[in-house]
């Protein structure tokens, strides 16, 4: 979800270099994707995601949270990142709402919380209930690049994708 709407808001996957008062757009999605390991965070990086299928993104993201878990990660896996996505919710924190920090020179990061089952209201007008499953997810953006409406409208975007996966996976490789 996060490379097909990155190919919508090209701008989000992008570094800036300051000294040249310029913006350099990357053609690929590398992805990184932060991981807590024994030995502290690490961000591993799936390279070129807008090229893959669903099957082949989960495939390379168990092969590096093995190597991630044995400590083996060769340096080419941690380098090159154009976009990173946190998931603080994996390991139960996160609050309600996270303030992840750009890792320059990337211009945008992700960060998602945990799952949490709530009660939600079937419509405006009704008092009837039903359970869901909601993620809390905090964007952050380096505004010399970014604005916050951008922002809002790729987290719009990326949403669309996560609650209607046909058509993520219609518009996939």
């Amino acid at each position: 979800a996060t490379s097909k709407a990155l190919s919508k808001y090209p701008l989000l996957n992008a570094s800036y270099v300051p000294e040249e008062n310029r913006v350099m757009l990357w053609a690929n999605h590398n992805i990184g994707i932060a991981m807590d390991t024994p030995r502290g965070l690490i961000v591993p990086v799936i390279k070129e995601a807008q090229k893959k299928s669903l099957t082949e993104i989960a495939e390379e993201l168990n092969r590096l949270k093995q190597l991630a878990k044995e400590g083996s990660l060769p340096a080419e896996d941690l380098q090159g990142a154009t976009f990173t996505l946190s998931n603080i919710g994996a390991i139960g924190g996160g609050g309600t709402y996270m303030s992840p920090i750009v890792t320059l020179p990337q211009v945008a990061i992700g960060a998602l919380g945990q799952v949490q089952r709530v009660p939600r209201f079937t419509s405006n007008d009704s008092t009837d209930i039903y359970e869901a499953h909601i993620v809390n997810v905090s964007w952050g953006g380096d505004h010399r690049v970014v604005d916050g409406a951008t922002l809002a409208r790729f987290h719009t975007q990326w949403k669309e994708y996560l609650q209607d996966p046909i058509t993520l996976i219609q518009e996939m490789k």
